[in-house]
Parts: structure tokens; C-alpha cells; sequence
């Protein structure tokens, strides 16, 4: 996590360098946007945050190998594809979601079915998009990205289960 951390530390203050070089108060502003952002995002997070902390605390780890770990195959990659389509929120409550199930014991397969699915399924986007795109390009939407979740869950489970994640 530390490089990962530095990187975007070096690259957030080049950007406020190059905001300041440009003038006009540039780095002022992007800095404002981003406090709003913040002020917006932060509670989600936190809470996104202790979901994950309470997933590996309160699922026994039994429960977890049985319906997502490795041993759980297909049942398990399902499953993930279902949760992932049905997460709540954007990245900064998925992604922490993930992680608490990644730590709980959850198999490679279900979770990159749950990402995918939480990718491309969205279902908490379906409203959004029928009022922008209509019904038709929705569905058209949904039934062309229907099969890739538990597939690439199924391809992850085939080549990396035996990876420690």
C-alpha cells in the first residue's frame, strides 16, 4: 500500500506544481474541488470501510469457504457475480467490500465475479440509465454483458485459485 500511496502523493503535488506554474489560481481551485469531493465522499468510505472490517470479523471462516472460498466452484463464482451486480455505490464502497471478503477467505474466482459483476452489471445504475438511454439500449446492455461475470470468474478460478490473494 505504501507505493501505491507515494505515486499518487508525487503525482497529486506535480498537479498542484502545474496548477500554480499555469497561474490563475488553478491549484486553489482543483484543491477546493477537491475538499468538496471529499467532504462527499468521506462518510461512504468510512462507512464502506467498516463493512469490510465487520465481513472478516462477523462471517466464520466456514461459512466463507463453503458458499465463496476456492472449494465453493461454480456456486461461489455465482454468487460473487450476483453480489458484485448488486453492490450498492461506486468504488469506494465496492472495493473495501471486496477486501473484507478477499481477507474473510474468498475464493480468486468469486471475486473477480464480483468485480465484474459490480463492473458491468450495476444494478444500482439501471434507473439512471433508463431514464438517459431508454429501456431498449438498457436491456440490450444487460443481455450482451449478461454471461461475462461468472465467465471471467470461471477463467480466474481455472488459472489463478492456487494464487494467495
Amino acid at each position: 500500500m505504501l507505493i501505491p500511496t507515494l505515486i499518487l502523493g508525487i503525482l497529486a503535488l506535480v498537479f498542484i506544481l502545474i496548477g500554480y506554474l499555469n497561474g490563475q489560481g488553478q491549484h486553489l481551485i482543483g484543491l477546493k474541488t477537491a475538499s468538496k469531493m471529499t467532504i462527499q465522499i468521506f462518510p461512504m468510505l468510512i462507512f464502506a470501510l467498516i463493512v469490510a472490517g465487520m465481513i472478516q470479523v462477523l462471517l466464520p471462516q466456514q461459512m466463507i469457504s463453503k458458499w465463496i472460498g476456492e472449494e465453493a466452484g461454480l456456486r461461489g463464482i455465482l454468487l460473487g457475480a450476483i453480489a458484485g451486480g448488486m453492490a450498492p455505490g461506486g468504488p469506494y464502497v465496492s472495493l473495501p467490500i471486496a477486501v473484507g471478503l478477499v481477507k474473510a477467505g474468498a475464493g480468486v474466482g468469486t471475486m473477480v465475479a464480483f468485480l465484474t459483476g459490480w463492473s458491468l452489471w450495476a444494478l444500482s445504475r439501471i434507473p439512471m440509465e433508463l431514464g438517459i438511454l431508454g429501456w431498449r439500449l438498457t436491456l440490450i446492455r444487460l443481455a450482451c454483458t449478461f454471461i461475462f461475470p461468472p465467465i471471467a470468474g470461471l477463467i480466474a478460478h481455472a488459472f489463478f485459485s492456487n494464487v494467495k490473494l
